[in-house]
């Protein structure tokens, strides 16, 4: 009987333990939240409403949903505007894509309580075009919207390109017409077309600031024009090289129009195999620079050599210069003659002829350039220190793979990086090629 007795006293006391434990633990969270310690009923249901708002903040959308169905409170807290002004639609197909696609029923759920708070709204869309169909069909139903930004993103091939354009301006318009505040607006790789500009234009020509819609062929020249003509708070602009125009850089050169920050022209063969681009006229690139003498200019080639030889035959007030593909020696020659404002080279190829040359002209006549980036091309190691010497420290990024510089009398690799590191001002060495 003793023994007995002495059991149920330690069992006894083993809850007593636990509520004690638990005690603390609600202390502590009440401590936590600014709650004195005499408040030891709090649970998570009582948190305090700013506290909950902040959860949910930090939240992932599925993990907001699940935490909405803990109680009456925190589901009326999950339809909070707040919560709902920044959202991205993830639309994919499960046999096809690594995305999580956002549930139907959610979508529906915001679409019948949110449309009205939704400004800052992405559809991230899989390369099938079921996805960019149903992105549009969404798009269609956001009659109450007053969304400041929108953007359509393919993360693979270019679905949206494969919708009607008939449907794809439909839904459109939706947004265009009702959100009457738009600012920021990027639609690459889609079917806009001109009459879809008109009605941007029409309803948010007093709010819109940064148009990006590279590769849209169904846009005219006279469509962006449109624009640039209506839109005088038009800051950054996204554009095919086709679609440029004198007219256009006069209408950004107005004395109506806001100064332009970025002007993005991605130059890329309209059809295939082909070799002539219309030129730019000098007076049309002074007027720009002139009205907006801080402004951005950055070019992205992916262009064949032949398909080159149209540019940079004048001065060309580029700031950023990106090649994809190679590039002659007779292009960066022309480069290093006829942009004098060029900040950023990045040039992914070459042939197999050194470019000392060329890089050293544009260390002489290229007084802005701070960043420099070599793929696949040669260099000497004397040219190579002889670009870095007559730069010096204002070379803040310098990306050079190992295998493009070429030892000489002068100078080996071994000490390569001990040279330029002297007149950078800095530890610098090559980039390796990876060994996986």
């Amino acid at each position: 009987m003793k023994r007995a007795r002495q059991k149920v006293v330690v069992e006894n006391e083993a809850p007593q333990t636990s509520q004690k434990s638990k005690k603390q633990k609600t202390c502590l969270y009440g401590s936590l939240f600014g709650e004195s310690d005499s408040y030891t009923s709090m649970d998570w249901g009582s948190l305090p409403h700013p506290v909950i708002l902040r959860i949910f903040q930090f939240l992932p959308l599925v993990d907001r949903a699940r935490a909405s169905s803990v109680c009456r409170r925190w589901n009326e807290i999950f339809h909070i505007p707040d919560l709902w002004r920044r959202f991205e639609f993830e639309l994919s197909q499960p046999a096809t894509s690594y995305l999580k696609s956002t549930h139907p029923d959610l979508i529906q759920q915001i679409i019948k309580r949110h449309a009205d708070h939704l400004q800052y709204v992405s559809f991230k869309v899989d390369s099938s075009t079921e996805s960019a169909e149903a992105a549009c069909d969404i798009l269609s139903q956001l009659v109450n919207c007053s969304i400041k930004t929108l953007g359509l993103i393919s993360t693979a091939k270019p679905s949206f390109m494969n919708v009607s354009k008939a449907h794809f301006a439909s839904a459109l318009t939706v947004v265009f017409v009702n959100s009457k505040s738009l600012s920021s607006i990027k639609i690459d790789d889609t079917p806009l077309d001109d009459p879809s500009l008109k009605v941007l234009v029409a309803n948010n020509s007093d709010t819109l600031k940064l148009l990006k819609m590279s590769s849209c062929p169904h846009v005219s020249p006279a469509g962006i024009l449109c624009v640039a003509d209506q839109c005088h708070g038009l800051k950054e602009l996204a554009l095919n090289y086709y679609i440029l125009s004198d007219e256009l850089l006069l209408a950004l050169s107005s004395e109506k129009h806001v100064d332009l920050e970025h002007l993005r022209i991605d130059v890329v063969s309209e059809n295939p195999g082909q070799v002539e681009f219309h030129t730019i006229k000098k007076q049309s690139w002074d007027a720009l620079v002139k009205h907006s003498p801080k402004v951005n200019i950055v070019m992205y080639f992916f262009l064949y050599e032949e398909e080159c030889d149209t540019f940079f035959r004048e001065e060309t007030p580029v700031t950023h210069l990106y090649f994809g593909r190679a590039v002659s020696k007779a292009m960066l020659g022309r480069i290093g003659m006829n942009c004098p404002r060029l900040i950023e080279l990045v040039v992914c190829a070459n042939g197999l002829q050194p470019l000392d040359d060329e890089l050293i002209r544009i260390a002489e006549r290229c007084k802005n350039l701070t960043a420099m980036g070599l793929g696949e091309c040669e260099v000497t190691c004397r040219g190579f220190i002889e670009f870095v010497k007559m730069c010096g420290g204002r070379l803040t990024q310098l990306s050079i793979m190992e295998e493009v510089l070429i030892p000489d009398n002068d100078y080996s690799l071994d000490g390569l990086h001990l040279e330029v590191s002297k007149h950078l001002g800095r530890m610098w060495f090559p980039d390796m090629m990876p060994t996986w």
